[in-house]
C-alpha cells in the first residue's frame, strides 16, 4: 500500500474514516440481517467459552505479523540510553492503567451514570481498563516516524513493553477491572488471552522472524516478507470491526450517544499521559528522539489484545467489547494531534550528550 509524504498510507491517514463505516456496515448487518450476525456470533471455541471463532482468527491475522517485527536482540542496546525507557515503562505500567481506571470510575459510575445506568457504567470501565493496560505495538512505528522519533529506541521500547505484558497484563486487569467496576474477571480467562494473543504469536513470530533473517536475509524479510502482510492486516482489521459492530447493532443504535461518552474519558487520559511521559522525558533530559516515541507509545493502546480480551471475558456484544472499539476510533486524530505538538515543542529539546544515539 503506498504512503504519502507524510508516512502514512491512505489506511493509516484515514482510519478513523474507515472505523466509522465498518460500524455503519456492521450495524446494517446487525439490524438486517440479524440471523446471519447471530450465528457468527455463536460460533465459539467451545459452549460458554466467550472466545468467538471468526474474531479470534481475524485478531490473529493482525497480531502475528506485528510480532515478526519484534527484534529483541535490540533490548541489549537499550542500556546505552536506560533513563527514556525506565520513564515509558513506569508511566506505562504504574499510571496509565491506574489513571483510566479513575477516569472510569469517575466519568461512568458519577458524571455519567444517570445516562447509562449502573450495569453498562461498570461493562464500559471494564473496557476502557483493559483498553489501557496494554501498551500500543503496531501503530507507535507510524506515530514515531511521523514525529520524527529515533527508530530504533522505539523497536526497543515496543519489545520491552511487550515482555512485560506477558506478565502485568493479567494481574493488573484483574486487580483495576474487579476494584473500580465489581465486575467478576476470571484470571483463568486473562491468562488465555494472553497465551493465544499474545504468547503464541510473539513465539511464532521470534522464530519465523530468526529463521528467515538467517536464511533469506534481512532486506528480503524486511521489504518482501513483511509487505505481504500489510493488506491482510488491514482486511483483518475491517473485517473485525464489521462483526464487532455487528454484535453490536442494537446497543448502538438504542445507545449512539454512548460512543461519544465513551471517548471522553479515553481522550483525556491520551493527553494526560503523553504529557506526563512527555513533562518526565524532558525533566531529566532525555534526547527528544526518545522523549517524543515514548510520549506516543504511553498514550496509544494494543487494540487488537484489548478487543479479543473484552470479547473472551464479556461477550462480543458486551459494553466492555464497545468501549475497546471505541478507543480505535478516537485513537488517530488525536494520535495525530499528540504527533504535532511533539513537533512543535521540538525546540525545547536539547542534546544533552548524556545519552548518545544508538547506533
Amino acid at each position: 500500500m503506498t504512503r504519502t509524504a507524510s508516512g502514512m498510507n491512505v489506511f493509516e491517514r484515514y482510519l478513523s474514516l474507515w472505523v466509522a463505516l465498518c460500524m455503519v456496515l456492521g450495524v446494517t448487518i446487525g439490524l438486517v440481517f440479524p440471523a446471519v450476525a447471530g450465528s457468527l456470533r455463536a460460533m465459539e471455541f467451545g459452549t460458554g467459552s466467550q472466545i468467538n471463532i471468526p474474531i479470534a482468527i481475524l485478531i490473529w491475522l493482525m497480531i502475528y505479523p506485528m510480532m515478526l517485527k519484534i527484534d529483541f536482540g535490540s533490548i541489549a542496546r537499550a542500556g546505552r540510553r536506560p533513563k527514556g525507557l525506565v520513564i515509558t515503562i513506569v508511566v506505562n505500567w504504574l499510571i496509565k492503567p491506574f489513571s483510566m481506571a479513575f477516569l472510569g470510575w469517575l466519568f461512568f459510575k458519577h458524571l455519567f451514570l444517570p445516562l447509562i445506568g449502573q450495569e453498562l457504567a461498570s461493562q464500559y470501565i471494564a473496557g476502557v481498563i483493559i483498553l489501557a493496560a496494554a501498551p500500543c505495538t503496531a501503530m507507535v512505528f507510524v506515530w514515531s516516524y511521523l514525529a520524527k522519533g529515533d527508530p530504533a529506541y522505539t523497536l526497543v521500547q515496543v519489545s520491552v513493553n511487550d515482555l512485560i505484558m506477558l506478565l502485568l497484563f493479567a494481574p493488573i486487569v484483574k486487580l483495576l477491572v474487579t476494584g473500580a467496576s465489581g465486575l467478576e474477571v476470571p484470571f483463568s480467562v486473562l491468562l488465555y488471552s494472553v497465551v493465544i494473543f499474545v504468547v503464541v504469536p510473539l513465539a511464532l513470530g521470534s522464530i519465523s522472524r530468526a529463521l528467515l533473517i538467517r536464511t533469506k536475509g534481512a532486506e528480503w524479510f524486511e521489504t518482501r516478507f513483511l509487505a505481504r502482510f500489510h493488506p491482510i492486516t488491514v482486511v483483518a482489521l475491517l473485517a473485525t470491526l464489521v462483526l464487532i459492530f455487528a454484535f453490536q447493532a442494537d446497543n448502538i443504535t438504542l445507545r449512539w450517544f454512548h460512543v461519544i461518552l465513551i471517548a471522553v474519558p479515553i481522550t483525556i487520559q491520551v493527553y494526560f499521559n503523553s504529557s506526563l511521559t512527555y513533562g518526565l522525558m524532558k525533566l531529566f533530559r532525555v534526547d527528544y528522539e526518545v522523549a517524543a516515541p515514548g510520549a506516543l507509545i504511553g498514550a496509544s493502546n494494543f487494540f487488537e489484545l484489548a478487543v479479543a480480551t473484552a470479547i473472551a471475558l464479556y461477550g462480543p456484544g458486551s459494553g466492555a467489547a464497545l468501549a475497546t472499539v471505541v478507543g480505535v476510533l478516537v485513537e488517530v486524530p488525536v494520535m495525530l494531534s499528540v504527533c504535532s505538538i511533539c513537533l512543535a515543542s521540538r525546540g525545547w529539546y536539547e542534546r544533552t550528550g548524556i545519552e548518545p544515539a544508538a547506533s
